[in-house]
């Protein structure tokens, strides 16, 4: 991708579809794809509507059981719903609605708050604009390059200057480069890299990027059976070139020997380039549909549709499938489960079962008869890599202070110690560019008033910092005891803005962590396949088993890892799935 210009075109609080479009055409032309835009544009829609394979309130009687309670679950629920069927979703976790979307609040009035899972929404993910505009969120930028932001590699500091001068000159000789890899700024060593191999291909070999098939082109199984450092030596970079560039793509970064087929479903849509986010918190999404599949007059979420041609569902929150088998006399699914606080065990026997757990969960329910081998070996060996995040509230936001050149408002600093990134709230952007607009249209002396008051006004206001590492160092931060991980924390976020030691102590008043690898109902944070997991398990992954009776859904069963356009294009692919299957073989 590149980091020189992406910036150029304005992004506008709740784009329309046409400027979301817009913004993804302008993208995938600054590297040279804008021939995947229809590709892209068509593998990201949602799929048909669930209506149109079977009619409202059809499956009236129908009954459903909905493993998991996060996104895929959701929307699988919301779209059965339409058809009138009797659906029970379980959910494990009672702690938060959403699973791997997780927005804590530090304030009651939740004003200040951090993502601990889902935090960003590129313009080319259409299923989850889809459900977005269904329940009518608002969003506004996410701002994911600050040319004021800090890169901090091997001691030394640089700025995150869109023509990367600041990293050449200040860190560059920190590196055994490569004569031409040092008269090269960073962000075209990471798209030579990282993009380059892309365009080895044809467009329509790129797209089974995005798709589930049973079979892959001979250059899709070549990036599929190496990892990402194998691609960087094959593009000739120097390991000390790797190991710089490297850090500006963390989840690449510090996943080296993971499949490079998988990382680069970011990539090949250009994820990165126009970020949204949903004001008040991401908890918006997974609380928008939680009231609309409870709700007996749901309103506009369902269309036009009668209320009295929709299902039921029942929320089973806190309650945990410990068990899944088939009945031996008609062949229908059976779940054993007991809610988490009291162990009461149950066991109910259901038409038809989603399951939209992750496989590294999935592995310790007891499965009988056992699902078809590949699946079952899925369920062992997919795998999840491990991340933490850790926010801290900050009394006043000592990043946004100095001048011009020194604010940091929004965006990301990248550094090679533990905590790997630190993200900077990006709410302010809006009211700087304002304040900036004022002063270029008012008077020297009335702007050096309005600028002096104003900054003082600006920064003097509480704000969230938030720490995020994946694999190793995720591991090694999340097996500090909470105190010393706190102090280890502070310490080196003061290192990056070269601030003395100590000086956070005064202004981080609170703080939160999450280590995704301990979470019970998760056991791992993102599902990243290791090479030729792709041929090996995508396809069997979300082949449904029970004779048609168990369908899967989840980001690990799509085709779009480790965001929400995975699981809600999953949950919704799942729900029409069943709805063809009840139509086809069970009516």
């Amino acid at each position: 991708m590149s980091f020189t210009s992406m910036s150029s075109p304005q992004q506008p609080d709740n784009p329309t579809n046409e400027q979301r479009h817009s913004l993804a055409r302008y993208a995938l032309d600054q590297i040279g794809r804008l021939e995947d835009f229809p590709f892209i544009r068509g593998l990201t829609s949602p799929p048909g509507d669930i209506t149109s394979i079977a009619r409202p309130g059809e499956l009236k009687g129908c009954k459903i059981g909905i493993i998991g309670g996060g996104l895929a679950g959701m929307a699988a629920a919301f779209e059965l719903k339409k058809l009138g069927c009797d659906i029970t979703v379980f959910d494990a976790n009672d702690q938060w609605l959403g699973g791997r979307v997780h927005t804590y609040y530090f304030d009651h009035e939740k004003k200040y708050y951090a993502e601990f899972g889902a935090a960003r929404i590129p313009v080319t993910h259409e299923t989850t604009w889809h459900y977005i505009n269904l329940f009518r969120l608002n969003t506004s930028p996410f701002i994911q390059v600050n040319e004021n932001a800090l890169i901090y590699l091997r001691d030394s500091r640089a700025r995150n200057d869109p023509q990367g001068r600041s990293v050449q000159k200040y860190i560059y000789p920190k590196y055994a480069l490569n004569e031409w890899e040092k008269r090269t700024p960073w962000q075209e060593l990471v798209c030579y890299g990282f993009e380059r191999p892309l365009l080895n291909a044809s467009p329509a070999v790129r797209s089974e990027i995005l798709q589930v098939l049973k079979a892959y082109s001979p250059q899709i199984l070549y990036w599929d059976d190496r990892d990402i450092r194998k691609i960087l030596e094959t593009s000739r970079l120097s390991r000390e070139a790797i190991s710089l560039i490297s850090n500006f793509l963390p989840l690449a970064g510090q996943n080296l020997y993971h499949s490079y087929l998988d990382y680069v479903q970011e990539l090949y849509t250009a994820d990165l380039a126009f970020l949204y986010q949903i004001q008040g918190g991401f908890a918006n999404l997974p609380l928008a549909f939680y009231k609309a599949i409870l709700s007996k007059n749901p309103g506009g979420s369902y269309g036009r549709i009668p209320a009295a041609c929709l299902g039921r569902v029942a929320w089973m929150g806190g309650t945990q499938v410990t068990g899944i088998f088939m009945d031996g006399n008609d062949g229908k699914p059976v779940l054993d489960y007991k809610c988490v606080k009291v162990h009461n065990s149950m066991r109910e026997k259901f038409d038809y079962v989603i399951c939209a757990i992750p496989f590294s969960t999935l592995r310790t329910v007891d499965i009988r008869p056992l699902f078809s081998s590949l699946k079952m070996q899925a369920i062992k060996e997919v795998n999840y890599i491990p991340a933490q995040k850790t926010a801290l509230f900050c009394n006043r936001r000592f990043w946004e202070e100095g001048g011009p050149h020194e604010q940091t408002i929004g965006g990301i600093s990248y550094t090679d110690l533990p905590i790997t990134q630190i993200w900077y709230p990006s709410e302010h952007v809006r009211y700087c560019n304002k304040r900036t607009d004022m002063i270029k249209n008012s008077s020297p002396l009335n702007s050096l008033h309005f600028k002096r008051a104003n900054t003082r006004q600006f920064v003097e206001v509480p704000g969230v910092l938030t720490v995020y590492s994946f694999n190793l160092d995720a591991t090694r931060l999340a097996n500090m005891n909470i105190h010393e991980r706190f102090q280890e924390i502070k310490k080196e976020i003061e290192m990056v803005h070269g601030l003395p030691k100590g000086y956070l102590d005064s202004i981080v008043t609170d703080f939160k962590t999450l280590n995704w690898n301990t979470e019970p109902w998760f056991r791992g944070a993102l599902c990243l396949y290791s090479p030729e997991q792709k041929r090996l398990f995508s396809y069997a992954s979300a082949w449904p088993e029970y004779n048609y009776r168990v369908f899967f859904a989840g980001e690990h069963i799509s085709a779009k890892h480790r965001w929400m356009q995975g699981a809600l294009k999953s949950g919704m692919e799942a729900a029409n799935a069943l709805a063809l299957a009840y139509k086809s073989f069970w009516r």
